[in-house]
């Protein structure tokens, strides 16, 4: 990526509508989708004003100024001029630039939403209501990046969290808020459903290591002491100060619609909205990321066990709609395509679930050049079947390297790549 120090500094209360700025900023820190970006409104102007900041760094070849002394932008390429195959190759340069800034901009806010979910872990038990107002920012942070106008795509990354905690509580919450933006909830109820999905577990941080995770070796007792997280962390919930609405989830993620769950055994129809997502959206990352990656479940596979074995302990309507949302192939499912072609999906636009993005095996393109196709630009291109990933040819299995650890985040439509290869 481009060293962007060389870029000039410009005063804020000079900037205008056009200008594409960077702002050298954490994540957390603004509301914009991106960190780097073309100002379209006035109002992007008065909140960067607000924001507090002298200056910002600005890109004079990617900003749109209709004046005079505005720099005009290279031409992309020169194809009147160069060689067809030159013009391809940078073609597919620029492409893959694009493709790598669009996942390193997904990691970078991840791990920055990594590292502040475990400054909430690491203040919980020193400062109970300071850890209630951290998970409260972490929530709004993601809520303002997810909340654009346009399609927002569930993305696969290269990396997790860390740790598995933080990455269970990520994966759930990011899920969870963009299962509850399709549904159509408001900010509250959003706010409420991303921080109790964030803190859905924090109770295991009271049980003994060996308990934390539920394994089909436990004992009667063993069961019983792991089901008690539940009800510390309520107890910890109300140390936080935390309204109903997380405290809900908290207290109600393990139950199931048909009332077989713990700790109280309530149906659906006591159960709030918020936590019937999450118990169905935990559900999933278990099957995914167990303790044993020797036992994880592919996300198809996941999607298909809680379709055709679960369907009575979930709210029919929500499970419905999340597998419209994740698609019948979720990101991190290894396919073969309609064409005899192996594939790994790294993204789903849960508009057209089914035509994700797919990285595809190409023994003529080197794995680290390889760029990504759009298979709702090719419509006689799709997805005839699901793999185990150990059922892909050795070749296509060292090419893909489908993850035994499956970590998500969102991207807008804003922030994808836009040149992608032909099929």
């Amino acid at each position: 990526m481009k060293d962007r120090s060389s870029d000039p500094l410009i005063d804020v209360s000079q900037l205008k509508v056009g200008m594409f700025i960077h702002l050298d900023l954490g994540w957390m820190s603004h509301p914009f989708p991106l960190s780097s970006f073309k100002l379209s409104s006035e109002e992007q102007l008065g909140i960067l004003r607000r924001l507090g900041l002298k200056q910002v760094r600005w890109s004079p070849g990617k900003s749109d100024l209709q004046t005079d002394s505005a720099p005009v932008p290279l031409p992309i390429a020169e194809s009147a001029t160069q060689d067809p195959d030159q013009a391809a190759k940078e073609v597919h340069r620029r492409a893959l630039a694009e493709q790598r800034a669009a996942l390193n901009l997904c990691e970078k806010q991840y791990g920055e939403a990594a590292s502040a979910f475990r400054g909430v872990i690491d203040v919980l038990s020193r400062d109970a209501h300071t850890s209630r107002d951290q998970t409260i920012a972490l929530t709004a942070a993601m809520l303002d990046k997810m909340l654009v106008e346009g399609d927002v795509s569930i993305r696969l990354l290269n990396e997790g969290a860390g740790d598995r905690g933080t990455a269970h509580a990520l994966n759930v919450s990011i899920i969870s808020l963009l299962l509850g933006r399709a549904f159509g909830l408001g900010r509250d109820e959003l706010m409420d459903l991303g921080v109790g999905a964030l803190l859905h577990d924090i109770g295991k941080a009271e049980l003994p290591a060996r308990v934390r995770n539920r394994d089909d070796s436990f004992t009667l007792a063993e069961t019983q002491l792991y089901q008690q997280h539940v009800m510390k962390g309520v107890a910890l919930a109300q140390q936080m100060g935390l309204a109903s609405g997380p405290m809900l989830v908290i207290a109600q993620h393990h139950e199931n619609a048909d009332g077989s769950g713990f700790p109280q055994r309530i149906n659906v129809d006591r159960m709030s909205a918020a936590a019937r997502i999450v118990a169905l959206v935990n559900r999933f990352d278990g099957l995914c990321n167990p303790l044993l990656a020797s036992k994880s479940m592919t996300p198809h596979e996941a999607l298909s066990l809680m379709f055709a074995q679960g369907r009575n302990r979930f709210d029919a309507t929500m499970l419905n709609a999340f597998i419209r949302m994740m698609g019948v192939y979720p990101p991190g499912s290894a396919v073969q395509l309609t064409d005899d072609r192996y594939a790994l999906v790294v993204a789903v636009n849960s508009s057209r679930p089914l035509k994700p993005k797919v990285m595809v095996h190409d023994r003529k393109v080197p794995r680290e050049e390889a760029l990504i196709v759009n298979l709702e630009d090719h419509s006689d291109l799709g997805i005839r079947r699901s793999l185990k990933p150990n059922l892909l040819p050795r070749e296509a299995l060292d090419y893909l390297s489908p993850r035994t650890r499956v970590a998500y985040f969102f991207e807008s439509a804003a922030t994808a790549p836009a040149g992608e290869m032909a099929a």
